[in-house]
């Protein structure tokens, strides 16, 4: 059964910076890529990073220099360091595992983690 937990969300001043994280279980995690996605209220989901099984990685231009993803495949995690952060980055931040880039996730989403950015 596939699992994804996503954590390390928070409250944070603009500047600031967060590192989440996100646990997966329940398939071979070193052959599927691995996205973040966001939604923030009354807009639709959107794709802020993925890295690929070969590590290859996209960002979302509005993130580009500011968020880095990586993932580490002893843990099944994939983390996101997200720096200099913005008010526009205020959303629940949600992660998925995906055969390749654009293809359907392997799970369910679930509850993500909120991040507020905030003075």
């Amino acid at each position: 059964q596939v699992q994804i937990v996503e954590s390390g969300g928070g409250l944070v001043q603009p500047g600031g910076s967060l590192r989440l994280s996100c646990a997966a279980s329940g398939f071979i995690f070193n052959t599927y890529g691995m996205g973040w996605y966001r939604q923030a209220p009354g807009a639709q989901r959107e794709m802020v990073a993925f890295i690929s099984r070969s590590n290859s990685e996209v960002y979302a231009d509005s993130v580009r220099g500011r968020f880095t993803i990586s993932r580490d495949n002893v843990q099944n995690t994939v983390y996101l360091q997200m720096n200099s952060l913005k008010p526009d980055d205020t959303a629940v931040y949600l992660c998925n595992a995906f055969k390749w880039m654009g293809s359907p996730p392997l799970g369910s989403w679930g509850q993500g983690t909120q991040v507020t950015v905030s003075s």
